[in-house]
């Protein structure tokens, strides 16, 4: 079988694949699974009632803070003011 997804989809699925270190094969397995209601799938987490789940699996992230050049997020942690 040959899989053709939108160039969106494909971009999603490979950064999933980075994530979690996963096979793009193995996550669409699972998700067929799942979708299928077929057994030996993962079960979904049952989420608190305070967490609100997504509205989409997968968005792009715009960085909301430019940092110094030599400055890491390690340097904002390691700071004089915390206790």
């Amino acid at each position: 079988m040959n899989l053709r997804l939108r160039p969106e989809a494909a971009a999603a699925l490979k950064a999933e694949s980075e994530r979690t270190g996963l096979s793009q094969q193995e996550i669409l397995r699972r998700a067929v699974d799942e979708h299928l209601g077929l057994a030996g799938s993962p079960r979904p987490a049952v989420l608190p009632e305070w967490v609100i789940p997504p509205s989409r699996a997968y968005r792009p992230v715009t960085p909301v803070l430019t940092l110094p050049a030599g400055m890491t997020t390690a340097d904002l942690l390691d700071r004089d003011d915390r206790i």
